[in-house]
């Protein structure tokens, strides 16, 4: 019952504004697409309780980063490389930290707790080619970001992203909460001794949006999306950041209905309703050039990233037909590739950054490119997979469950996110 309200939700036959040889390919790309846009939405606890740390018992290797560590200042480099290509390369250190050292694992990324029997794939390291980056220093980081407030802008992966960089800088200081939503989509917190503040502000579209799904993520009704309203969740405290990532896309796949000066224009995926189909590919492409273009006309101070979408590594079938992420290390370079839809999300995204940080060149607004696709694609062994649920085989070994090959374990390869922001921030504060 849950798996065809889901369908309902999200699926549809084709894409009519896109290119016709696409469409079949698309149409099952929406199929496979169905669980990452189910799971986007999946509520859980944001902040699981703290264990006794035990993490040497499992990880004789492991070390977290703190006072006794005696971490060294970083020398000023010279240019910085291309941190964007590379590979992954085995590293006997281990996690930065485990689910027992880290309170801010959400519960379906607790690969660890949840009974996770591998742990391989904690032992990689990013390694861009024709370099070597600095080892993760949050004390460094926490240093050099004094008075300063970070926001992360976005959807459940921004949430992924922001728990793991809770996880390594927790590792110096507790944060404390400042503030929260209802749903604690959205909360703050700050790292008192530094002053530092981080955001994670929940907007899925960045646009106004009426959104009616329960706690499970089922629909009752069409998201409205307004395509020419941006989302005041993040409009608002825009000028107070020093440093924002934004990262949108999974969510314009969903059925909606789209609004212009509160005119209906038309829908994606509505046939109940004599609606003019747009495709998504309209509605994405209209709210991130709104988008843009208020970063490159705000005149905004100080440094703003644009993540493009990253991959999902279903294997198999797709999520509704047995689609797994069982492996235990790394691909190879060109193993995986974007799947059809996931190309075109990624591929609108790119395209309006690039006209829109042109502008933005011209008008003095720091507005970077911060891309995680060639570094995620390689790691279809970093997803909670069967592991989004706790203990899951535990009754019956052969138990059918619908896996997570979208989101990534924490710990897990997503903390090399973090590893290559700190490169970047660091390398400019420096020079």
């Amino acid at each position: 019952m849950v798996k065809r309200m889901l369908c309902d939700s999200i699926c549809r036959p084709g894409l009519p504004r896109m290119k016709s040889h696409l469409v079949i390919k698309l149409g099952i790309s929406v199929l496979a697409l169905g669980l990452a846009v189910r799971l986007l939405v999946s509520k859980s606890s944001d902040f699981a309780p703290l264990y006794d740390d035990h993490a040497s018992e499992k990880f004789p290797n492991f070390s977290p980063l703190n006072d006794s560590t005696g971490i060294k200042e970083t020398e000023k480099s010279e240019e910085i490389c291309d941190l964007f290509n590379g590979d992954w390369i085995p590293y006997s250190g281990g996690p930065y930290y485990t689910n027992e050292s880290c309170g801010f694992i959400d519960g379906h990324q607790n690969c660890m707790k949840n009974g996770r029997p591998d742990t391989g794939y904690l032992y990689w390291r990013w390694k861009p080619y024709g370099c070597e980056m600095h080892q993760l220093d949050p004390k460094r980081f926490l240093e050099k970001m004094r008075n300063k407030s970070w926001g992360f802008i976005g959807d459940s992966i921004s949430r992924n992203h922001v728990q793991s960089l809770l996880c390594i800088l927790s590792l110096v200081e507790q944060p404390v909460e400042v503030s929260h939503a209802d749903d604690y989509k959205s909360i703050t917190m700050i790292f008192p001794t530094y002053n530092f503040t981080l955001s994670r502000i929940w907007s899925p579209f960045l646009a106004k949006a009426s959104i009616f799904e329960d706690m499970n993520g089922v629909s009752t009704s069409e998201i409205e999306l307004h395509l020419d309203i941006l989302d005041d969740a993040w409009i608002e405290p825009f000028s107070r950041f020093d440093y924002m990532i934004i990262a949108v896309g999974k969510w314009f796949v969903k059925t909606a209905l789209y609004y212009e000066n509160t005119t209906l224009l038309g829908c994606h995926y509505c046939p109940k309703r004599n609606l003019t189909e747009l495709g998504f590919d309209f509605a994405m492409h209209k709210v991130m050039k709104r988008a843009f273009n208020f970063i490159v006309e705000s005149k905004h101070k100080g440094v703003i990233f644009y993540r493009p979408l990253t991959p999902d590594h279903f294997e198999g079938g797709d999520w509704s037909a047995g689609g797994a992420c069982n492996r235990k290390e790394p691909a190879r370079e060109g193993e995986f590739q974007l799947g059809e839809l996931n190309r075109v999300i990624h591929d609108i995204g790119l395209k309006e950054f690039e006209i829109a940080s042109r502008l933005a060149s011209e008008n003095g607004i720091d507005f970077r490119l911060f891309d995680m696709t060639a570094l995620s694609l390689l790691r279809p062994d970093g997803h909670p997979g069967a592991y989004r649920f706790f203990q899951p085989f535990a009754k019956d070994k052969n138990a059918t469950v619908i896996n997570d090959c979208l989101h990534w374990c924490l710990p897990g390869p997503i903390d090399h996110w973090n590893q290559v922001l700190f490169e970047i921030v660091l390398h400019d504060v420096q020079n």
